[in-house]
């Protein structure tokens, strides 16, 4: 016979058993995301959020748009990525390379709260929040605040401005900005290669990963950057002191997507996920800790917030470059970068 202690000690194993073998069976969802304090505020404001939902277990891969697309490109078809996080111009270019699974709407709760802008026309992606390539300065060091991009040529910001490299979404928009302000056109990029050459010589870095520029803002190594709104004010929180300027030429707009690649392993769960990030409350948060402009129509924001993401005046205002024809030019334009801009 079984005395009660042991009965309850046998109980509790199997108990422990179970727990352990629930454990070994929860789904895990691989999801590409950008790193830094995106990734951290994506915890706080849909991975806990999402886990806690469905039991699942969300395995993080760091990484850039691009380094993004040539995974989704090198696998063929058989991603061992659940959910990427894309600009939305390699967003299109993927999908016009059939990499992309269909995103079935239906299956979306929270689909008809989102703006209609937000979805592909073709369901290969989902825009999830708005962003831009702005000017973002030090107070301490710049006295008169810039407004324009050609304020970045003065004499005085050589040395002290970083500028990003065309992998990156700040990089290839900034390069754009600069063509479309020579007069030129996504059919024709020679003036703006001409008017970027001087500036990535001046900068201090051609950056490749948005993060790299909080250290240089910390040892006042830069006193501008062409940078995000989202990064600059996630820096301002932790105390560094930075304005963002809207250029009165316009702002780049960024509209950063979700999508699900060919051949995941977890397309339903991922659907889920990316329902999550559409949600309100998951939309007001990450709004005001990642100071992302919310696709989600029911969301307002605070006043601290609508100062710093692309929010009225300074939505209506940015450039949305044709998605299609970027894609279609970017790979001719990389090319060049490394020949005539890259170090």
């Amino acid at each position: 016979m079984i005395s009660l202690p042991q009965r309850f000690l046998a109980a509790a194993a199997v108990a422990a058993g179970l727990l352990f073998a629930a454990a070994a069976h929860a789904e895990e969802l691989v999801v590409g995301i950008f790193g830094g304090s995106f990734a951290e505020d994506s915890k706080a404001c849909h991975i806990g959020e999402f886990e806690k939902k469905t039991g699942a277990k969300v395995a993080l891969k760091l990484g850039s748009s691009s380094q993004f697309a040539a995974a989704i490109r090198a696998t063929g078809g058989k991603s061992d990525l659940d959910v990427v996080y894309i600009d939305n111009s390699l967003a299109t270019q993927l999908k016009s390379e059939k990499l992309l699974e269909t995103i079935d709407r239906a299956r979306l709760t929270n689909a008809a709260d989102v703006s209609p802008r937000a979805f592909d026309p073709g369901n290969q992606y989902i825009v999830f929040m708005t962003g831009a390539t702005v000017i973002v300065y030090d107070t301490t060091q710049v006295k008169t605040p810039p407004s324009s991009w050609t304020d970045l040529y003065k004499p005085e910001y050589a040395g002290k401005l970083a500028i990003g490299d065309i992998s990156g979404t700040s990089g290839l928009q900034f390069l754009l900005a600069l063509n479309r302000m020579k007069g030129g056109s996504l059919a024709n990029l020679d003036a703006g290669f001409e008017a970027i050459k001087p500036l990535a010589k001046n900068s201090v870095t051609l950056y490749t990963q948005a993060d790299q520029i909080v250290s240089l803002f910390e040892r006042k190594e830069i006193a501008l950057a062409v940078w995000y709104p989202d990064r600059a004010g996630s820096a301002i929180d932790k105390g560094l002191p930075l304005a963002v300027v809207y250029p009165k030429e316009g702002a780049v707009g960024i509209l950063p997507a979700l999508v699900i690649p060919k051949g995941a392993k977890n397309p339903a769960l991922a659907l889920k996920y990316i329902d999550e990030v559409l949600s309100a409350a998951g939309q007001r948060c990450f709004a005001e800790k990642k100071y992302a402009g919310p696709v989600n129509t029911k969301v307002t924001l605070s006043d601290k917030a609508a100062r710093i993401v692309p929010y009225k005046a300074s939505f209506d205002n940015m450039w949305l470059p044709d998605p299609q024809e970027v894609a279609k030019g970017l790979p001719d334009w990389t090319k060049r970068w490394q020949r005539e801009v890259a170090r």
